[in-house]
């Protein structure tokens, strides 16, 4: 069922939106060839909880760390560890979320390190652009479904795969929520959007096939099934009766 958020509600994850942007910011600033990803989900964890929230993937389903951190080839999901250490052009995309007050803030960023090809910088700004494109169409009377032909319609003209087996969705006392935001249009309109929405809009992008497949080795990191590098860029927003705002924003 999809959730209508009240004034206080979404005061609130205007606070969950805005610890997980300043652990982005903080990861920003520390992400650089020679730290392992352990290292920078220890910087986020701590900012989090120094900010009397929770992160939002720890324990979610099991999954053992503070954050995602996923890494060239692999689309989402990444597991932290020691033994990962950034290399100079790397293509690193981390998904943050914090819970706070019992509401979360859910964004993600791809950051490249260094010397990257053309071609992630390409990618990098294809799915920037294309989350854009899905937030702008996030006004009310429109449907979930001008989101997703909002953010295909990107990828579709510069030749960009598409990852279909997971989407943007519905957030607040729950990380995922009502409704399901594909980045691809299908037959369904999807859900009528109404002010006080709350959706985390999530472009997944390859350069090479959409296809992916789950890491056997740890059951949950998402990769390329061609090998070819992915960008990811989220933000949590809020649909109102004019303009949507972004709520993981400092």
């Amino acid at each position: 069922m999809v959730s209508i958020k009240t004034d206080e509600q979404i005061k609130i994850m205007r606070e969950a939106g805005r610890i997980a942007a300043l652990a982005h910011e903080a990861i920003g600033k520390a992400i650089a060839p020679g730290i392992s990803t352990m290292e920078l989900a220890r910087i986020a964890g701590k900012l989090i909880r120094g900010h009397g929230a929770h992160p939002s993937f720890k324990g979610y389903d099991n999954f053992p760390e503070d954050i995602c951190i996923s890494l060239n080839n692999e689309v989402i999901h990444g597991i932290p560890s020691k033994k990962r250490t950034i290399r100079d052009g790397d293509v690193v995309s981390i998904d943050i979320g914090a819970r706070f007050k019992g509401y979360h803030g859910d964004m993600a960023r791809t950051y490249l390190i260094g010397n990257v090809s053309d071609d992630a910088k390409r990618l990098y700004e294809i799915t920037k652009e294309a989350f854009y494109a899905g937030m702008n169409a996030a006004i009310e009377g429109n449907r979930i479904r001008d989101i997703s032909r909002a953010v295909f319609e990107v990828a579709d003209r510069n030749g960009i795969g598409v990852v279909r087996d997971y989407v943007g969705h519905g957030v607040g006392e729950k990380l995922h929520e009502d409704p399901e935001i594909p980045n691809f249009v299908d037959k369904k309109k999807g859900t009528r959007l109404y002010a006080g929405m709350t959706l985390a809009i999530e472009p997944m992008f390859n350069l090479g096939s959409p296809d992916t497949y789950v890491c056997d080795k740890d059951g949950w990191t998402v990769r390329t099934q061609d090998g070819a590098i992915s960008c990811h860029y989220e933000n949590t927003i809020l649909v109102t009766k004019e303009e949507p705002e972004i709520l993981t924003k400092i």
